[in-house]
């Protein structure tokens, strides 16, 4: 029987997951979940945390979908080797792509999909939510309040609070700037510029924002939120000289990854009180304990919570399922992933 029978049969497609711990899955695939699943193809009993075991090597034999999640263990060429029926890897995390060449005989044969666009929504919300804090001084006035102990009279200390008409930066049109921005143009009053290369004037003009330079964007905000994705030429793309561009007092926020901003000079304009950040993500993703970003009162620091966490796994668990479903059918996924020439993942557009 090909693939193309075994489709029409779903119960014959067999699927496996691979993610660690374990126990994700159950986060990822709540009961009603793991239901729909099941009733569109064969799940394996066994979650695997390696491939290197015969017990994952034969289970790998079998496995028509591979569905990965977070922990996933390395997918290269001599894993792909040991699953002969292998025709689709499906991600509940940002990326399905094993690191392979674009043409590689074992990623010609592969479909590949992720929960990208599922994990999009929960940093977004995070985005948003922190940009209106921000511009609203929250962080600042609780700082205050907090030592003062008593009133504070707001109009006095903070004459430059709040989001009308205040301009706010965003570095990145990606899928997840283009979230941000469609949440704060259809409620709030706020102005938004946005630095990207690849976006054009036409584009920015449909989403309703002011196409500017990275120079001329750091210089015209005092709230700044970060949506590139980490690729060598953004390693390190804001730099120190940027960062002296932004007026006192503003505040730099960054969900994407800690490497796209030189951290190092971002410390020494905090360490200095000229500046405020909102990090979810460093570089290194966990710093050392004896960090000086930890202790910096103008820093407002999470441990990489703006991504999906607690019941918004399951919403990315949902996506996948129903890509595996469009599978079973036969279908085109509804968010695909390719590789480019390269051989390297196309990144997403987070």
């Amino acid at each position: 029987m090909n693939l193309q029978q075994r489709r029409r049969a779903t119960s014959d497609i067999r699927c496996t997951l691979a993610m660690s711990p374990p126990g994700l899955a159950d986060h990822l695939f709540p009961d009603a979940v793991r239901r729909r699943l099941e009733g569109a193809v064969k799940v394996s009993s066994q979650i695997l945390t390696e491939f290197a075991s015969p017990s994952s090597r034969a289970e790998l034999a079998d496995t028509d979908v591979l569905l990965t999640g977070w922990g996933c263990p390395p997918l290269d060429a001599d894993v792909l080797a040991c699953a002969p029926r292998l025709a689709a890897v499906v991600s509940a995390a940002g990326s399905a792509l094993p690191p392979l060449h674009a043409d590689s005989v074992l990623t010609k044969r592969l479909r590949f999909a992720n929960a990208g666009a599922a994990n999009a929504v929960p940093v977004a919300e995070y985005s948003v939510a922190m940009i209106l804090l921000a511009g609203k001084r929250i962080f600042e006035s609780a700082r205050l309040y907090r030592s003062r102990r008593d009133f504070i009279d707001r109009e006095a200390v903070f004459p430059d609070a709040g989001n009308y008409r205040r301009t706010v930066g965003l570095i990145g049109a990606s899928r997840i700037g283009r979230l941000v921005i469609e949440r704060l143009r259809r409620s709030t009053d706020l102005r938004i510029v946005v630095a990207d290369p690849y976006l054009s004037v036409e584009e920015a003009a449909l989403l309703g924002v002011h196409l500017v330079g990275l120079p001329e964007l750091m210089r015209s905000v005092d709230v700044v939120s970060v949506h590139a994705p980490l690729l060598p030429e953004t390693r390190g793309m804001i730099t120190a000289e940027l960062l002296t561009l932004l007026p006192d007092g503003a505040t730099v926020i960054n969900s994407a990854r800690g490497a796209v901003i030189d951290q190092d000079a971002l410390l020494a304009e905090l360490a200095a009180g000229r500046l405020n950040a909102i990090l979810d993500v460093t570089h290194p993703e966990v710093l050392p304990a004896d960090h000086p970003l930890y202790d910096l009162d103008n820093v407002f620091l999470t441990p990489h919570m703006a991504g999906s966490v607690g019941n918004e796994l399951c919403r990315m668990g949902e996506h996948v399922v129903d890509e595996v479903i469009r599978f079973a059918r036969g279908e085109d996924f509804a968010n695909p992933e390719y590789l480019h020439s390269a051989g390297a993942p196309i990144p997403a557009a987070e």
